[in-house]
């Protein structure tokens, strides 16, 4: 199985990034196939929806470091581990920024960039970034469209109902071609056929402790993806699944194998990435829980 991990950003973590380039050197050196970052642009104190289909948000979420400065400090410190987005909320921002950041990081990278995207859930973040927060699933297919314009043509231009992107030379490209993978999150119908119809790859949840049969869970919803890739002409095998497991503060580490190997024997899934932001607040506590994990893992 392929194993990854969260790079240090979210609350006691963010206090501690001094140590990112250390720690992404090491848990690559360790055996991390892939190291990852998310987004929370803000945490809002009175928040009209809440995290994960509850009233509050997090504490872990009032202290975030820039998920494009991370992931390029990780691909200075690394050689061969993916860098990923789990994920970007692509509505946010303006494609010209956004195709240039990610563009950086993939040439600086040697192409080692998964672009995972997202609508957002927080009316607060779209507030603060001056963006409706309707219409968002619409914003993201139109942000898909103008990134792939500005990846793949020169001169590139855009023009949709919610997004613009000016004629202008674009000659600088993703050493990945025609670009680098686009992953979605979704749980919902609308966003899983979305992915069947233009993604690379899936982003699913695994949580830790979970419900039992959380795979086949997942095989039900990764079947609407293979449908609408089919319906799509496309071939379903071509989009790939990068499980984030999500494990619960208190969480006793050795769950993480028992779900992770569940997972895996109900689903074939073999690409894995472990959020220890819950359960440890240092670099040093971070890596001694990802090596212990990958230690246990190939025994």
């Amino acid at each position: 199985m392929k194993i990854g991990f969260n790079l240090p950003q979210h609350g006691a973590q963010a206090s501690d990034g001094a140590k990112v380039a250390y720690y992404a050197a090491e848990v690559e050196k360790a055996g991390a196939e892939s190291l990852w970052v998310g987004e929370r642009l803000l945490a809002a104190t009175n928040p009209k929806v809440g995290y994960g289909g509850k009233s509050t948000i997090p504490d872990e979420f009032n202290s975030v470091l820039d998920p494009f400065v991370l992931l390029g400090i990780a691909a200075a410190a690394t050689e061969h581990a993916r860098l990923g987005t789990n994920v970007l909320i692509a509505p946010l921002h303006r494609p010209v920024h956004l195709a240039r950041s990610l563009t950086t990081i993939d040439v600086v990278s040697g192409g080692r960039l998964i672009a995972g995207f997202g609508i957002g859930w927080s009316p607060e973040e779209f507030e603060a970034a001056d963006v409706p927060f309707t219409h968002r699933g619409a914003r993201l297919d139109e942000t898909l469209d103008a990134l792939q314009a500005i990846w793949t043509t020169d001169p590139a231009g855009y023009r949709g109902r919610f997004v613009t992107v000016p004629e202008h030379r674009s000659e600088l490209k993703p050493v990945q071609r025609p670009h680098p993978p686009i992953h979605l999150g979704a749980f919902n119908p609308a966003g899983l056929e979305r992915i069947g119809r233009r993604g690379d790859g899936w982003l699913p949840v695994v949580p830790v402790p979970g419900p039992p049969g959380w795979g086949k869970q997942l095989l039900k919803l990764r079947a609407i993806i293979d449908r609408a890739a089919e319906q799509a002409g496309r071939d379903p095998g071509t989009i790939g699944t990068v499980l984030r497991v999500n494990v619960a503060a208190g969480t006793d580490p050795a769950r993480i194998d028992e779900a992770i190997e569940s997972v895996h024997a109900e689903t074939g899934y073999d690409d894995f990435f472990v959020d220890l932001m819950y359960i440890t607040d240092t670099v040093d506590e971070m890596l001694e829980t990802a090596t212990g994990l990958l230690d246990r893992l190939r025994d």
